[in-house]
Protein backbone atom coordinates (compact mmCIF):
# COMPACT_ATOMS: atom_id res chain seq x y z
CA UNK A 1 0.00 0.00 0.00
CA UNK A 2 1.15 3.61 -0.60
CA UNK A 3 2.36 6.15 1.59
CA UNK A 4 -0.06 8.79 -0.17
CA UNK A 5 -3.18 8.63 -2.24
CA UNK A 6 -2.35 9.47 -5.74
CA UNK A 7 -3.15 12.29 -7.36
CA UNK A 8 -5.95 12.24 -10.07
CA UNK A 9 -6.77 16.21 -10.91
CA UNK A 10 -4.94 16.11 -14.46
CA UNK A 11 -4.58 13.31 -16.89
CA UNK A 12 -0.53 13.23 -17.32
CA UNK A 13 0.33 14.37 -20.96
CA UNK A 14 4.12 15.88 -20.16
CA UNK A 15 6.99 13.49 -21.59
CA UNK A 16 9.73 12.78 -19.45
CA UNK A 17 13.23 11.67 -20.03
CA UNK A 18 14.85 9.67 -16.59
CA UNK A 19 18.37 9.20 -17.24
CA UNK A 20 20.95 10.82 -19.45
CA UNK A 21 22.71 13.90 -19.62
CA UNK A 22 20.76 17.27 -18.90
CA UNK A 23 20.93 19.96 -21.70
CA UNK A 24 19.39 23.51 -21.50
CA UNK A 25 17.46 23.96 -24.96
CA UNK A 26 15.86 26.99 -25.57
CA UNK A 27 14.95 30.09 -23.72
CA UNK A 28 15.42 30.31 -20.17
CA UNK A 29 11.80 31.39 -19.93
CA UNK A 30 8.57 30.43 -21.29
CA UNK A 31 9.58 26.71 -22.35
CA UNK A 32 7.00 24.81 -23.59
CA UNK A 33 5.69 21.73 -21.63
CA UNK A 34 6.67 19.38 -24.03
CA UNK A 35 10.07 19.68 -24.05
CA UNK A 36 12.11 16.90 -22.70
CA UNK A 37 15.68 17.61 -22.11
CA UNK A 38 16.12 19.26 -18.74
CA UNK A 39 18.98 21.42 -16.42
CA UNK A 40 20.31 20.12 -14.00
CA UNK A 41 20.97 22.95 -11.37
CA UNK A 42 24.08 22.52 -9.73
CA UNK A 43 23.46 23.03 -6.08
CA UNK A 44 25.50 23.68 -2.66
CA UNK A 45 25.00 24.30 0.91
CA UNK A 46 26.68 26.89 2.30
CA UNK A 47 29.23 26.86 4.60
CA UNK A 48 28.18 26.12 8.31
CA UNK A 49 24.85 24.88 7.63
CA UNK A 50 22.80 21.72 6.27
CA UNK A 51 20.13 22.84 4.38
CA UNK A 52 19.75 26.35 2.34
CA UNK A 53 16.62 29.04 2.59
CA UNK A 54 15.75 30.62 -0.70
CA UNK A 55 13.68 33.69 -1.28
CA UNK A 56 11.74 35.69 -3.79
CA UNK A 57 9.34 38.35 -3.93
CA UNK A 58 8.88 39.29 -7.65
CA UNK A 59 9.79 35.99 -9.59
CA UNK A 60 11.85 32.79 -9.54
CA UNK A 61 14.81 34.26 -11.02
CA UNK A 62 15.77 36.52 -8.93
CA UNK A 63 15.87 34.99 -5.64
CA UNK A 64 18.20 35.04 -2.01
CA UNK A 65 19.67 32.90 -0.29
CA UNK A 66 18.66 33.73 3.04
CA UNK A 67 22.11 33.12 5.29
CA UNK A 68 20.79 34.09 8.87
CA UNK A 69 18.39 36.96 9.12
CA UNK A 70 21.23 39.49 8.46
CA UNK A 71 22.41 38.22 5.42
CA UNK A 72 21.13 36.80 2.51
CA UNK A 73 22.73 36.66 -1.07
CA UNK A 74 21.65 36.94 -4.60
CA UNK A 75 21.14 34.32 -6.79
CA UNK A 76 19.82 33.55 -10.74
CA UNK A 77 16.75 31.07 -10.14
CA UNK A 78 15.87 28.07 -12.07
CA UNK A 79 12.68 28.02 -11.38
CA UNK A 80 10.97 28.85 -14.59
CA UNK A 81 12.32 26.46 -17.01
CA UNK A 82 12.47 22.63 -16.40
CA UNK A 83 14.89 21.56 -14.42
CA UNK A 84 15.87 18.98 -11.39
CA UNK A 85 19.02 18.56 -9.09
CA UNK A 86 20.38 16.30 -6.29
CA UNK A 87 18.45 18.01 -3.32
CA UNK A 88 15.38 17.46 -2.06
CA UNK A 89 12.71 20.51 -2.12
CA UNK A 90 9.88 21.50 -0.23
CA UNK A 91 8.31 25.30 -1.61
CA UNK A 92 5.49 27.19 -0.51
CA UNK A 93 4.00 29.96 -2.61
CA UNK A 94 3.11 33.30 -0.51
CA UNK A 95 2.13 34.83 -3.71
CA UNK A 96 1.23 34.35 -7.23
CA UNK A 97 -0.63 31.90 -9.78
CA UNK A 98 0.07 29.67 -12.37
CA UNK A 99 0.90 26.42 -14.09
CA UNK A 100 3.04 23.97 -11.72
CA UNK A 101 5.20 21.06 -14.07
CA UNK A 102 6.22 18.41 -11.60
CA UNK A 103 7.30 14.72 -13.61
CA UNK A 104 4.34 13.85 -15.76
CA UNK A 105 2.16 16.02 -14.31
CA UNK A 106 0.67 19.83 -15.15
CA UNK A 107 -1.66 21.43 -12.53
CA UNK A 108 -2.75 24.48 -11.70
CA UNK A 109 -1.07 26.19 -8.77
CA UNK A 110 -1.74 29.48 -6.38
CA UNK A 111 -0.89 31.43 -3.25
CA UNK A 112 -0.11 28.47 -0.39
CA UNK A 113 0.76 26.02 -2.75
CA UNK A 114 3.31 23.90 -0.78
CA UNK A 115 4.88 20.91 -2.63
CA UNK A 116 7.68 18.23 -1.36
CA UNK A 117 9.68 17.27 -4.38
CA UNK A 118 12.39 14.42 -4.21
CA UNK A 119 15.70 14.06 -5.66
CA UNK A 120 16.16 14.53 -9.67
CA UNK A 121 12.50 15.08 -10.13
CA UNK A 122 12.13 17.54 -12.70
CA UNK A 123 9.71 20.42 -12.17
CA UNK A 124 9.39 24.33 -12.66
CA UNK A 125 6.56 27.03 -12.09
CA UNK A 126 4.77 28.80 -14.71
CA UNK A 127 3.61 31.94 -13.10
CA UNK A 128 0.99 34.66 -14.19
CA UNK A 129 2.11 37.82 -13.22
CA UNK A 130 4.43 38.60 -10.28
CA UNK A 131 5.91 35.21 -7.95
CA UNK A 132 6.68 35.60 -4.51
CA UNK A 133 7.68 32.14 -2.35
CA UNK A 134 9.97 30.30 0.02
CA UNK A 135 11.95 27.27 -0.93
CA UNK A 136 14.18 24.58 1.97
CA UNK A 137 16.92 22.47 -0.19
CA UNK A 138 18.43 19.76 1.57
CA UNK A 139 20.69 17.31 0.72
CA UNK A 140 21.43 13.86 2.57
CA UNK A 141 23.31 11.15 0.69
CA UNK A 142 24.37 7.44 2.47
CA UNK A 143 26.86 8.92 4.19
CA UNK A 144 25.30 11.88 5.93
CA UNK A 145 25.52 12.17 9.57
CA UNK A 146 21.41 12.32 9.19
CA UNK A 147 21.29 8.79 9.07
CA UNK A 148 23.53 8.50 12.53
CA UNK A 149 20.35 8.93 14.28
CA UNK A 150 18.12 6.10 15.13
CA UNK A 151 14.84 8.62 14.86
CA UNK A 152 15.91 9.12 10.83
CA UNK A 153 15.25 5.37 10.42
CA UNK A 154 11.75 6.31 8.95
CA UNK A 155 12.95 9.05 6.58
CA UNK A 156 14.40 6.72 3.84
CA UNK A 157 10.93 5.72 2.71
CA UNK A 158 9.44 9.18 2.77
CA UNK A 159 12.43 10.80 1.04
CA UNK A 160 12.11 7.74 -2.07
CA UNK A 161 8.36 8.32 -2.20
CA UNK A 162 9.03 11.82 -2.67
CA UNK A 163 10.65 11.07 -6.27
CA UNK A 164 7.18 11.51 -7.47
CA UNK A 165 6.57 14.89 -5.78
CA UNK A 166 3.96 15.68 -2.66
CA UNK A 167 1.29 18.66 -2.59
CA UNK A 168 0.45 19.73 1.01
CA UNK A 169 -3.07 20.48 1.93
CA UNK A 170 -5.36 21.00 5.04
CA UNK A 171 -4.17 21.22 8.57
CA UNK A 172 -0.29 20.11 7.97
CA UNK A 173 0.10 22.58 4.85
CA UNK A 174 -1.17 25.05 7.47
CA UNK A 175 1.39 23.99 9.91
CA UNK A 176 4.01 23.92 7.57
CA UNK A 177 3.34 27.68 6.35
CA UNK A 178 3.66 29.27 9.48
CA UNK A 179 7.29 27.35 9.68
CA UNK A 180 8.17 28.17 6.16
CA UNK A 181 7.44 31.69 6.53
CA UNK A 182 9.09 31.61 9.78
CA UNK A 183 12.26 30.13 9.47
CA UNK A 184 14.12 33.01 6.66
CA UNK A 185 13.96 35.18 10.35
CA UNK A 186 15.74 32.35 12.22
CA UNK A 187 19.45 31.94 13.07
CA UNK A 188 21.79 28.65 14.19
CA UNK A 189 19.66 25.83 16.32
CA UNK A 190 16.64 27.79 16.18
CA UNK A 191 16.21 27.09 12.04
CA UNK A 192 17.35 23.93 12.63
CA UNK A 193 14.93 23.08 14.96
CA UNK A 194 12.49 24.33 12.85
CA UNK A 195 13.73 22.45 9.99
CA UNK A 196 13.42 18.91 12.23
CA UNK A 197 10.00 20.19 12.85
CA UNK A 198 9.31 20.64 9.09
CA UNK A 199 10.61 17.44 8.25
CA UNK A 200 8.67 15.75 11.36
CA UNK A 201 5.25 17.42 10.03
CA UNK A 202 5.66 16.08 6.52
CA UNK A 203 6.74 12.56 7.27
CA UNK A 204 3.59 11.97 9.77
CA UNK A 205 0.78 14.16 7.83
CA UNK A 206 -2.20 12.02 7.84
CA UNK A 207 -3.10 10.52 4.01
CA UNK A 208 -5.80 12.67 3.81
CA UNK A 209 -3.98 16.33 3.68
CA UNK A 210 -0.97 15.08 1.20
CA UNK A 211 -0.99 13.47 -2.32
CA UNK A 212 1.79 12.24 -4.73
CA UNK A 213 1.66 14.91 -7.88
CA UNK A 214 3.71 13.11 -10.59
CA UNK A 215 1.72 9.46 -11.34
CA UNK A 216 5.34 7.83 -12.09
CA UNK A 217 8.51 8.29 -10.77
CA UNK A 218 10.45 9.78 -12.91
CA UNK A 219 13.98 7.83 -11.53
CA UNK A 220 14.57 3.96 -12.95
CA UNK A 221 13.89 1.67 -10.74
CA UNK A 222 17.83 0.90 -10.84
CA UNK A 223 18.41 4.22 -9.17
CA UNK A 224 16.38 2.83 -5.91
CA UNK A 225 16.44 -1.01 -5.98
CA UNK A 226 18.81 -0.96 -3.74
CA UNK A 227 18.52 2.21 -2.02
CA UNK A 228 17.34 1.19 1.69
CA UNK A 229 19.81 -1.63 1.44
CA UNK A 230 22.85 0.63 1.14
CA UNK A 231 21.14 3.02 4.02
CA UNK A 232 21.41 0.19 6.20
CA UNK A 233 25.10 -0.54 4.85
CA UNK A 234 26.10 2.99 5.56
CA UNK A 235 24.17 3.02 9.05
CA UNK A 236 25.87 0.16 10.50
CA UNK A 237 29.68 1.37 9.44
CA UNK A 238 28.97 4.77 10.93
CA UNK A 239 27.52 3.71 14.11
CA UNK A 240 29.87 0.49 14.52
CA UNK A 241 33.33 1.93 12.49
CA UNK A 242 35.28 1.67 16.01
CA UNK A 243 34.81 -2.01 16.11
CA UNK A 244 35.89 -5.04 13.80
CA UNK A 245 33.32 -4.98 10.48
CA UNK A 246 32.90 -7.51 7.92
CA UNK A 247 31.75 -7.78 4.62
CA UNK A 248 30.09 -11.38 5.38
CA UNK A 249 28.23 -9.23 8.14
CA UNK A 250 27.44 -6.42 5.86
CA UNK A 251 26.22 -8.69 3.39
CA UNK A 252 23.44 -10.41 6.40
CA UNK A 253 22.80 -7.18 7.27
CA UNK A 254 21.77 -6.21 3.62
CA UNK A 255 20.73 -9.44 2.46
CA UNK A 256 22.73 -8.89 -1.02
CA UNK A 257 25.25 -10.82 -2.95
CA UNK A 258 29.17 -9.83 -2.82
CA UNK A 259 29.28 -8.57 -6.18
CA UNK A 260 25.78 -6.72 -5.90
CA UNK A 261 26.35 -5.23 -2.83
CA UNK A 262 30.36 -4.16 -4.01
CA UNK A 263 28.75 -2.94 -6.95
CA UNK A 264 26.00 -0.38 -5.61
CA UNK A 265 27.84 0.54 -2.78
CA UNK A 266 30.93 1.80 -5.65
CA UNK A 267 27.81 3.55 -7.46
CA UNK A 268 26.07 5.38 -4.67
CA UNK A 269 29.43 6.02 -1.97
CA UNK A 270 32.30 6.59 -4.88
CA UNK A 271 34.42 4.16 -3.26
CA UNK A 272 34.51 0.76 -2.15
CA UNK A 273 33.27 -0.05 1.41
CA UNK A 274 36.77 -0.73 3.00
CA UNK A 275 37.62 2.90 1.97
CA UNK A 276 34.33 4.31 2.95
CA UNK A 277 35.28 2.73 6.33
CA UNK A 278 38.81 3.93 6.54
CA UNK A 279 37.42 7.23 5.62
CA UNK A 280 34.73 7.42 8.48
CA UNK A 281 37.96 6.20 10.87
CA UNK A 282 40.38 8.81 9.63
CA UNK A 283 38.28 11.99 10.18
CA UNK A 284 37.14 10.58 13.96
CA UNK A 285 40.98 9.83 14.56
CA UNK A 286 41.20 14.00 13.17
CA UNK A 287 38.35 14.74 15.22
CA UNK A 288 40.02 13.36 18.42
CA UNK A 289 43.39 15.19 17.11
CA UNK A 290 42.12 18.56 17.51
CA UNK A 291 39.84 18.32 20.56
CA UNK A 292 41.26 16.08 22.98
CA UNK A 293 44.82 15.76 23.99
CA UNK A 294 44.99 11.97 23.64
CA UNK A 295 48.27 10.26 22.32
CA UNK A 296 48.22 9.51 18.41
CA UNK A 297 48.12 6.11 19.37
CA UNK A 298 45.13 5.72 21.67
CA UNK A 299 43.63 8.00 19.02
CA UNK A 300 44.19 5.72 16.22
CA UNK A 301 43.06 2.20 18.33
CA UNK A 302 40.37 3.87 19.61
CA UNK A 303 38.88 4.66 16.21
CA UNK A 304 39.16 0.84 14.49
CA UNK A 305 42.69 1.30 13.53
CA UNK A 306 44.34 -2.12 14.81
CA UNK A 307 47.95 -1.47 13.15
CA UNK A 308 49.36 1.60 13.83
CA UNK A 309 51.97 1.29 11.21
CA UNK A 310 48.98 0.83 8.57
CA UNK A 311 47.50 4.07 10.37
CA UNK A 312 50.58 6.30 9.92
CA UNK A 313 50.18 5.07 6.05
CA UNK A 314 47.01 5.70 5.88
CA UNK A 315 47.02 8.59 7.81
CA UNK A 316 49.48 10.02 5.40
CA UNK A 317 48.42 9.43 2.14
CA UNK A 318 44.62 10.80 3.13
CA UNK A 319 46.18 14.17 4.67
CA UNK A 320 49.22 14.93 3.21
CA UNK A 321 50.83 15.27 6.43
CA UNK A 322 51.58 12.86 9.84
CA UNK A 323 49.06 12.71 13.04
CA UNK A 324 51.30 14.65 14.58
CA UNK A 325 51.62 17.99 11.90
CA UNK A 326 48.09 17.79 11.80
CA UNK A 327 47.56 17.91 15.16
CA UNK A 328 50.03 20.92 15.70
CA UNK A 329 48.26 22.59 12.58
CA UNK A 330 44.82 22.25 13.39
CA UNK A 331 44.29 21.83 16.83
CA UNK A 332 43.68 25.88 17.82
CA UNK A 333 42.23 26.60 14.61
CA UNK A 334 38.54 27.34 15.44
CA UNK A 335 37.18 26.33 12.01
CA UNK A 336 38.45 22.87 11.66
CA UNK A 337 36.39 20.06 13.51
Amino acid sequence: MSMFRPSGDVPANLPVRSHGPAVRLGPDNDQAPGVTTFYREPIEMPTGHSFRVLRWRHNMREIELVISPQRSVKLEGEGTHWHYHKAMELTLITSGEGMRFVGDRMQPFAAKDLVLLGEHLPHYWQARGPLSGISLQWHFPLAHPFWVFAESENFGDYFHAATRGVHFTGEAARKLEILMRQIPDADGLHRLGSFFNILSICITTRDCDRTFISENSVLLSSESRHQLAMQAAVRYVLIHFREQITLSHLLQVTRMTKPTFSRQFMQRCGKTLSEFIQQVRLDAVCHELIKTDNSIVDAALANGFSHISFFNKAFRRAMNCSPSEYRVKYKDAPSVG
